[in-house]
């Protein structure tokens, strides 16, 4: 399994539409960067927001999910809570192809802050928006940016083809639209 360079990132998401919309190059200067890297690809939040929340004294059930548990909001900011943590979405519809699972880690300037993005394995043959869970770690209120890098996706393309990819078992996150929560 080796990891793909930005030369095949940018054919595929542009003959293949595994990464829509694609930023073709790093975007900088007054953001917080996204767009093609040399080995990966840093995406973007979109401007809905899942903020979690005490107010109503839910309990978190990922097999129950009581949606008292957050609020949403839909702003160009969002102010994540001390020791708490958000879900949003990226503004990129991905397409993974059935030889390639992809690794999504969390941009350094977030990090520095405290924040940490949390996604699962983008797995073979799995499309939709990712939906990304960041943790304020500090007892302090932090702040992100729609519609700027929140994570690195890393691209690793396997040796064989799986058996058995995502969108032949019908996974239940396949083609997700929207901030998705927990399903069983």
């Amino acid at each position: 399994m080796s990891i793909k360079a930005d030369r095949w990132i940018k054919r595929m998401a542009q003959e293949h539409g595994m990464i829509e919309p694609f930023v073709d190059g790093q975007v900088r200067g007054g953001v917080v960067s996204y767009g093609l890297s040399s080995y990966g690809y840093d995406i973007r939040i979109a401007d809905e927001f899942k903020i979690f929340t005490n107010v109503n004294s839910a309990i978190i059930d990922p097999k129950n999910f009581d949606p008292r548990s957050f609020v949403d909001v839909k702003a160009d900011v969002c102010i994540i809570p001390p020791n708490s943590f958000v879900l949003c979405r990226t503004i990129e519809y991905f397409r993974i192809p059935r030889n390639v699972l992809c690794v999504c880690v969390g941009k350094s300037t977030y990090a520095r802050c405290g924040l940490i993005a949390n996604v699962t394995p983008f797995e073979p043959g799995w499309e939709g928006y990712v939906t990304i869970e960041i943790s304020n770690t500090t007892p302090l209120p932090a702040k992100i940016y729609a519609n700027e890098g929140i994570a690195q996706v890393l691209f690793f393309e396997g040796d064989e083809l799986p058996d058995v990819a995502y969108d032949d078992r019908s996974g239940k996150y396949q083609g997700q639209t929207g901030v998705t929560l927990p399903r069983i």
